[in-house]
């Protein structure tokens, strides 16, 4: 189905601009991931973005994702919570000494916990240590609503907006058939 879709980009170009965040209801354990594993990157792709519709990187081969991995650019991060992965972040690294954070997210049981703010916050002081003089990411319209917001609090300010249509699929793409509500039952 097309469907009209905004998406900002943002920036943190210093790090005297990161906002701390409210600190989370629930602790969690950072750990990158030291071996590339298609078969994990591609479950925590599709547990965190099936209710956003992220789509573009569930037709990659098992080689497409190993290849990804495998580059000395890209780094994984996952939050753990009591041995569970309970979100994680994707960087990789910019000719400039930009690092992009190229995915971000919560599988659905932690969202709402008091993580996300938290999770961002070491996603950005990992991009520096990874790198990164200037941190960017991008949003959309179809993210969790308040993505933008939480970006924005961290610290990061909009420099590029566009809108187009797009084609996406009819309903949220889920791990496994009827493992989230669709989107007329969150409504």
């Amino acid at each position: 189905m097309q469907q009209l879709v905004t998406t900002h980009s943002l920036e943190l170009t210093s790090f005297d601009h990161l906002e701390s965040a409210e600190s989370q209801a629930v602790r969690y354990q950072l750990k990158q991931v030291e071996i590339p594993c298609p078969v994990f990157n591609r479950f925590l792709y599709a547990s965190v973005g099936a209710d956003w519709t992220w789509y573009q990187r569930l037709v990659w081969s098992y080689e497409q994702w190993q290849q990804y991995l495998s580059r000395p650019e890209v780094g994984t991060w996952i939050a753990y919570v009591q041995g569970t992965p309970a979100g994680y972040f994707e960087l990789e690294k910019q000719p400039g000494g930009s690092v992009e954070i190229a995915y971000f997210g919560l599988l659905p049981q932690f969202i709402g916990q008091g993580i996300g703010g938290a999770l961002l916050r070491d996603a950005i002081l990992t991009a520096r240590d990874f790198g990164g003089e200037r941190v960017w990411l991008h949003t959309c319209s179809m993210d969790h609503p308040s993505a933008l917001a939480n970006y924005q609090a961290r610290g990061f300010r909009v420099f590029d907006r566009s809108e187009e249509f797009e084609e996406v699929p009819d309903a949220p793409l889920q791990p496994w058939p009827g493992a989230y509500p669709t989107r007329s039952t969150l409504s």
